[in-house]
């Protein structure tokens, strides 16, 4: 049975929805968990999510990021399915390090293809699993925020939040 629950957190309610075995299938920041369903695979999907306050690990790895430990979300299962290489560009994005984002193209080369920019995007712009997988980290080449579904300002707070806490 897939599971969600809301956290209050400093830059805003975030909701989580989590598979049986406690893998993200999607987060952001909002307290509407129907906000979420959308972005979940269909293949991914198996069940109208229960609300419970809790969902163990993860509750926890969200509160404490956001109360300034920026690494303990790393450890964190995610479960997303696409094709072969935005699934890859997904698990590259986990890498990146906190404090330290990247521009599309720097992204795109670390997914070992960096001729595909908007491919890169394109991965940030599907991201199911904010926070998780953190989109937020890239950048454009200007050094400018970019998109970011859960807004500008959300997208601000995490950068500075990493930059004030990672080392």
């Amino acid at each position: 049975m897939l599971k969600t629950s809301t956290v209050d957190t400093a830059a805003g309610p975030f909701t989580a929805v989590v598979d049986t075995d406690g893998a993200v299938l999607a987060s952001g920041w909002t307290a509407q968990p129907t906000d979420l369903l959308p972005l979940i695979s269909p293949d991914l999907f198996t069940s109208t999510p229960a609300a419970v306050r809790d969902l163990g690990p993860v509750t926890r790895a969200i509160r404490a990021y956001h109360d300034g430990d920026v690494h303990a979300v790393e450890e964190i299962e995610v479960r997303q399915s696409s094709g072969p290489f935005r699934e890859h560009a997904w698990e590259v994005l986990r890498k990146v390090p906190a404090g330290e984002p990247v521009s599309y193209a720097e992204y795109a080369a670390l997914a070992g293809r960096p001729q595909a920019v908007r491919a890169a995007a394109s991965a940030c712009a599907r991201n199911a699993a904010a926070l998780f997988v953190p989109c937020h980290r890239v950048l454009r080449s200007d050094g400018s925020l970019g998109g970011f579904r859960w807004g500008a300002p959300v997208k601000r707070w995490l950068l500075d939040h990493e930059a004030a806490r990672a080392a």
